[in-house]
């Protein structure tokens, strides 16, 4: 009696393992990304790269593009204060000095660059001679610089001449000193205001 209430306990226990092992456990569900997933991040980690390279040269070429404008600007300013120096003479005289040319030859290049400039010569003396000789002296040194720059080339066209003679000198004293600024030629620039080119360098 006791044998056969053990039995069956046991015979039900086997069919039950034996079931149990029939039926494979369910496969634990995926926790990570899927391939599919893992390959948008990709292609999105790339595409994310690309913009930021585009991007940092856009950046580098415009930064590029506003240091070369301003240095443009700077040499421009430079080139119009050239255009505009005084060139002075000796007493008496209508002559380019070696000063005057190496200022003259400055000028010449920029002009050369700048072709709608075009200037006025305005000759001045100091205050020694006669009113007529003096407005004539200052004429013969607007013409001189003239000459000088239309012998490289340059157009007569583009140059006019006048003399203000003892009317207007920029120091108003009766010394050497005062003098010597006196003797000279003014350039005014009477078109290309906004034309004005530096020259290249190695021109």
């Amino acid at each position: 009696m006791t044998y056969r209430r053990l039995i069956v306990p046991v015979l039900a226990a086997g069919v039950m393992l034996a079931a149990c092992r029939s039926e494979p456990p369910e496969p634990p569900a995926p926790t990570g990304p899927t391939q599919a997933e893992l390959d948008q991040r990709r292609a999105d980690s790339i595409a994310a790269a690309e913009r930021a390279r585009r991007e940092a040269e856009e950046r580098a070429a415009a930064e590029r593009a506003r240091a070369e404008e301003q240095a443009r600007q700077r040499a421009v300013a430079a080139a119009r204060d050239i255009l505009t120096q005084r060139v002075h003479f000796d007493y008496d005289e209508s002559r380019i000095t070696p000063a005057a040319e190496q200022l003259l030859r400055q000028k010449l290049e920029i002009l050369r660059a700048s072709p709608n400039v075009r200037l006025r010569f305005e000759g001045h003396t100091d205050e020694r001679g006669s009113t007529a000789y003096n407005t004539a002296l200052g004429n013969r040194r607007a013409e001189s610089v003239k000459q000088f720059l239309t012998g490289f080339g340059l157009s007569e066209s583009r140059f006019e001449t006048l003399s203000y003679g003892e009317d207007r000198p920029v120091v108003n004293q009766s010394n050497e000193q005062a003098w010597a600024q006196n003797r000279r030629v003014e350039f005014i620039i009477t078109a290309g205001q906004n034309q004005i080119n530096a020259p290249r360098v190695g021109m």
